[in-house]
């Protein structure tokens, strides 16, 4: 539906951007209010709870499943597919925002582990990993990184139809490497949650600045 303009306003547009802004406040605020918890060590029950919850049916299979999800976000996969996007889509530039944008994900996560310095749950780990666990990078490159292609994959010349089993296919690929995150005990439940709201909001920011881009394209 075309925005309804009055005046030189378009209301649809304003309204859009009002929403982006509100949504970027939120996580802010979400994000900061969970670091909070974290910082002080006031989240432990969330972080029991959907540990017990996620691993209530652990066994060999889930475990290899959960295994297999989780290597979409490791970094190795994240570099092929950006260089793979190369190939994939005739607009270079798509090639050269997703890698920037992966690039960007992958500092934003140092720096912020860095910053807080959580150590991993290692007593509860059944792949291993080091460095710290506040937030989750994989949780971080999972929307950052695939929620970024969703975003490109809505402004390709395709049926709706694709984009449709496309942005749910990889929706529910998002949901299932932070679970992953959380069964395979290298990350608590917060660290899954807190790598979200960052990199829900950092995404929004990273698309706004592309979309310039991608409409001169």
């Amino acid at each position: 539906m075309a925005a309804m303009k009055y005046d030189g306003f378009s209301y649809g547009g304003d309204i859009m951007k009002f929403f982006k802004w509100f949504v970027l406040v939120f996580l802010f605020f979400c994000f900061s209010f969970l670091a909070y918890l974290v910082i002080n060590d006031k989240i432990s029950f969330f972080d029991n709870f959907v540990y017990d919850v996620v691993t209530f049916y652990q066994n060999d299979f889930w475990t290899g499943f959960f295994k297999f999800i989780t290597f979409f976000a490791s970094v190795l996969m994240i570099a092929l597919v950006s260089l793979f996007s190369f190939l994939i889509f005739k607009n270079k530039r798509y090639g050269v925002f997703i890698s920037l944008n992966a690039i960007f994900l992958l500092i934003l996560n140092i720096l912020l582990k860095f910053i807080f310095m959580r150590e991993r749950p290692f007593e509860l780990m059944i792949i291993i990993e080091d460095g710290y666990s506040f937030p989750s990078g994989h949780a971080m490159a999972a929307l950052g990184f695939y929620g970024f292609i969703i975003y490109l994959l809505c402004h390709l010349n395709v049926s709706k139809k694709v984009k449709y089993v496309w942005t749910l296919f990889l929706g529910l690929f998002i949901i299932l490497i932070g679970i992953s995150r959380i069964y395979l005990g290298v990350h608590y439940a917060s660290d899954v949650l807190g790598g979200f709201l960052v990199s829900g909001f950092y995404l929004i920011l990273f698309t706004t600045f592309c979309a310039k881009f991608l409409k001169e394209s």
